[in-house]
C-alpha cells in the first residue's frame, strides 16, 4: 500500500525561516511596498475621514473645515513646486499653426523659400513678412523660444534676445520691419529685407552654448 505523505520533506524551524527570508528578498516584494507618497496620502485620508466620523461629528465645525482647506491648499502648493506649471508637449507646441496673426503651419524652410521667391519678384512686403515668420518658426522648431498664443513680433523679439543677447538689437529691428509692413502698411525695401534675412541666417547658425553668459 502506497503512503503518499511518507516522502514529503517537512522543514524544521531554521529551514523554514531561511526559506521565508529568501522568498521575501525577491525584488517583486520590494516593488510592491507603498511609497512615501502613498503613506502620506493614506494618513491624510484617514485624518480627514476621522474628522467626520460619528464620534466626532458633533465637534466638526469651522475649525475642521479650515484644517481641511489648509491641507488641500498645501498639497496643491507642493505639487506646483515639485512638478511646476503643466506645459503642452513639444510636439503639440511645434504643431501650433497660429503664428504672428496668421494660421500658418509651414516649416521655417518653406517660409524662407517662399520669402526668397517674393524677393526675386520684387515683392518686398511679402518677403519681409514671410522672412520674419520663418525666423520665428525656426526658433520654435529648435525649442529655443516658446511664445504665448497670439504673441506679437516684439514679444518674440524680446524672447529671442533673452536667448541670444548679442542679437537682441538686430532681432528687434527685424520685428519693427515686420510690424511696419504688416500693421502700419509702410512699404518695405530691398535693404530692409536684406537686413532681416541676414539676422535670420545668423540666428539659424547660432547655438545657445556658443553665446557668452
Amino acid at each position: 500500500m502506497i503512503r503518499p505523505f511518507e516522502d514529503v520533506f517537512v522543514p524544521d524551524g531554521d529551514d523554514a525561516r531561511r526559506w521565508a527570508e529568501q522568498e521575501l528578498s525577491d525584488p517583486r516584494y520590494a516593488d510592491a511596498k507603498p511609497t512615501w507618497f502613498d503613506l502620506l496620502a493614506r494618513d491624510i485620508g484617514r485624518f480627514i475621514a476621522d474628522l467626520f466620523t460619528s464620534d466626532n461629528s458633533t465637534d466638526v465645525g469651522p475649525i475642521a473645515l479650515i484644517v481641511v482647506c489648509v491641507v488641500i491648499f498645501a498639497a496643491l502648493v507642493v505639487v506646483l513646486l515639485v512638478w511646476g506649471r503643466p506645459r503642452a508637449p513639444r510636439s503639440v507646441r511645434r504643431a501650433r499653426g497660429d503664428l504672428l496673426g496668421a494660421d500658418d503651419d509651414r516649416s521655417a524652410a518653406q517660409l524662407r523659400a517662399e520669402a526668397e521667391r517674393s524677393a526675386r519678384a520684387g515683392d518686398w512686403d511679402s518677403a519681409t513678412i514671410l522672412r520674419f515668420r520663418a525666423l520665428a518658426r525656426g526658433l520654435l522648431e529648435r525649442d529655443l523660444i516658446d511664445p504665448a498664443p497670439g504673441a506679437t513680433a516684439q514679444a518674440i523679439a524680446r524672447e529671442v534676445g533673452s536667448v541670444f543677447a548679442a542679437e537682441a538689437v538686430a532681432v528687434r529691428a527685424a520685428a519693427v520691419s515686420f510690424d511696419d509692413v504688416r500693421y502700419l502698411r509702410h512699404p518695405s525695401t530691398a535693404e530692409r529685407y536684406a537686413e532681416l534675412s541676414a539676422t535670420d541666417e545668423r540666428l539659424s547658425a547660432l547655438r545657445p552654448e556658443a553665446v557668452p553668459a
